[in-house]
């Protein structure tokens, strides 16, 4: 499990997935969520806007389980 470090309160899941290295630009986040599963606390979320906050698990398909830690 690797562990995403954020230095807000929150991140959204699109940035989440660019820091993460699941995409290459947060405008892939749109059609990567279409194509792919994401488990936010084992429920399934595909919303780009979604707030994430430290200690959520977040499994996506394909790129690997992840925590969020704040600094």
């Amino acid at each position: 499990m690797k562990q995403i470090e954020i230095h807000t309160e929150y991140i959204q899941l699109g940035q989440f997935l660019k820091l993460a290295d699941c995409i290459q630009t947060g405008g892939h986040a749109k059609f990567f969520l279409q194509e792919n599963e994401v488990l936010i606390n084992g429920e399934p979320d595909n919303r780009r806007g979604r707030k994430l906050y430290a200690g959520d698990r977040i499994e996506v398909e394909g790129c690997g389980v992840f925590t969020v830690t704040r600094t």
